[in-house]
């Protein structure tokens, strides 16, 4: 049943409670408000729901998880709060696809979750959860393609096996208060390192739903549907993230997108990122990193957004291919070391990086020495001249010779 986007209003009705049959259900892009009916959860035969984009307020049912055939469950943008209810030891989930971003929901990452292994999109971002983020993520829910855990109160240090997940596409765990520092293993996210093919597997025709997602792309936030089976990246904005840059982030070849600005990230940017030959948008702003940056970015082919601005990079700026296109300024402000174009800062021998000036003095070095080799030649010629005699005599009769022809010609 299909009663999506047709402004409908006032609660929903509880004689929806009576199609016990029932398999799909589109409630959403109307303006229901109010909270569900508790009869709801006698929908055991309900494999498709979504009542996103309306008004919906309070809590799930607590026998929420009495809907046992749930495949995919939307629940975004309403005004849900509380818990998500737990399921009973004997609950076997269903669930593929679920979205609970853009309510008021608090607690702890939903144990109930930990059974769901044929989930591969979960999408809780906007909420108000809180705690660590569970290992079990990476061994108990191996099929996850879409994570997103954005904007709620997560703590803690991003658990290593997150690696496990080698679907995994599309992670987004910005705006938290995450520690720690970024795994070295996340190097190994197999999904992440081929560029992604458009998924070929078939949805039942009357489902008509493809899995979204809202994400940052290029500095706006946009939201994606059919085509976010094309699109691989990383979010980890927004935290308290420190330490340096893994080298290992580079062996993710098929990434598009990487955002790990507004951290507390240090060291240099690895030289090697220049290997992420897809990559269209890269943001390390607002970190503490030093260093130059790496002339290796300036051979991404496909890099259109940068943003490296608030950070302690120093030297001058690559400009060759893709970077000459890259001339708004701001994208390099607020680091004092930088100069080059498109910043209006020339470079002077101590405003460029070591292995600049290092280059300049190797420069200056050959110079002397081409210059003392010449006086050397000179003095060695002279000496040889006023110390051997016969050589001396000839140099005399030539200049005697000159000096002749010059009189006569006078």
């Amino acid at each position: 049943m299909d009663l999506s986007s047709n402004s409908l209003v006032g609660n929903v009705p509880h004689q929806l409670c009576r199609l016990l049959l029932i398999g799909n259900l589109d409630l959403s892009n109307n303006l229901l408000t109010g909270e569900l009916p508790d009869c709801w959860c006698n929908l055991h035969s309900l494999a498709f729901m979504d009542l996103s984009n309306n008004r919906l307020t309070g809590k799930l049912p607590n026998c929420w998880w009495n809907l046992k055939d749930l495949q995919f469950m939307d629940l975004s943008n309403n005004s849900f709060s509380g818990k998500i209810p737990v399921a009973v030891a004997t609950h076997h989930c269903s669930l593929r696809s679920l979205y609970l971003a853009g309510n008021g929901f608090i607690g702890a990452f939903p144990p109930v979750l930990e059974g769901c292994n044929s989930l591969d999109t979960l999408d809780m971002g906007n909420n108000k959860f809180f705690g660590v983020v569970p290992p079990w993520i990476g061994t108990h829910i191996p099929l996850l393609r879409i994570l997103s855990l954005k904007s709620n109160n997560f703590t803690g240090e991003i658990p290593l096996e997150l690696s496990r997940l080698s679907e995994l596409q599309l992670l987004d765990i910005s705006n938290n208060s995450l520690t720690g520092s970024i795994p070295l293993a996340f190097g190994s996210l197999t999904s992440m390192k081929h560029p992604q093919n458009l998924s070929t597997t078939e949805l039942p025709n009357e489902w008509k739903y493809y899995d979204r997602i809202d994400i940052i792309w290029k500095g706006h936030e946009q939201k994606f549907g059919k085509a976010i089976q094309l699109l691989t990246g990383i979010d980890l904005s927004g935290n308290l993230l420190s330490r340096c840059i893994p080298e290992e982030l580079a062996n993710l070849q098929g990434i598009q997108f990487l955002n790990l600005s507004t951290n507390h990230l240090s060291c240099s940017i690895p030289e090697n990122i220049g290997s992420l030959t897809f990559l269209e948008s890269l943001d390390l702003s607002s970190n503490g990193l030093t260093g130059a940056i790496p002339s290796s970015i300036s051979s991404v082919p496909w890099l259109t957004t940068l943003n490296v601005s608030n950070n302690l990079l120093s030297g001058k700026i690559p400009t060759r291919n893709q970077l000459r296109t890259l001339t708004d300024p701001s994208i390099y402000s607020n680091n004092s070391g930088l100069c080059g174009f498109p910043l209006n800062i020339s470079c002077t021998n101590t405003s460029l990086a070591p292995d600049e000036r290092n280059g300049g003095e190797e420069d200056h070095w050959m110079y002397y020495c081409v210059i003392a080799g010449i006086v050397s030649g000179l003095w060695l010629w002279f000496g040889m001249l006023f110390t051997v005699k016969s050589w001396r005599r000839g140099f005399l009769s030539f200049v005697d010779g000159m000096q002749c022809r010059i009189m006569k010609k006078l």
